[in-house]
């Protein structure tokens, strides 16, 4: 039980490393990039969800992890939209769910 909570504490922490590039990234060039807060936040974010990545290949199936990554894009979906604002429409629910959908049936044994 516990690696499936790690998986899905990997797939926010991961999503969230991305929110935090995506506002480091709208800062302008690459020296307000660097001098940006969010960036490290980001960085340390994707080393943390990369660690965890690592504990849970130790229990499960590799074929089982990276599909069950996916729900990733969910997370995404809604970070996106309560903090940058984003509007999310019902092609993006339903392009999320396809993936989902699809990664589930690959992680099937």
């Amino acid at each position: 039980m516990m690696v499936y909570a790690a998986l899905l504490a990997m797939s926010f922490t991961a999503a969230a490393a991305s929110l935090f590039f995506k506002k480091a990234s709208s800062k302008g060039g690459l020296t307000k990039l660097i001098a940006d807060k969010n960036f490290y936040i980001g960085g340390f974010l994707y080393v943390a969800a990369a660690f965890l990545n690592l504990y849970i290949l130790r229990y499960l199936d590799y074929s089982v992890v990276m599909p069950a990554g996916s729900v990733t894009y969910v997370w995404t979906m809604f970070l996106s939209f309560f903090f940058l604002g984003e509007k999310i429409s019902r092609e993006k629910v339903l392009g999320v769910i396809c993936i989902v959908v699809g990664a589930a049936c690959v992680a099937m044994p």
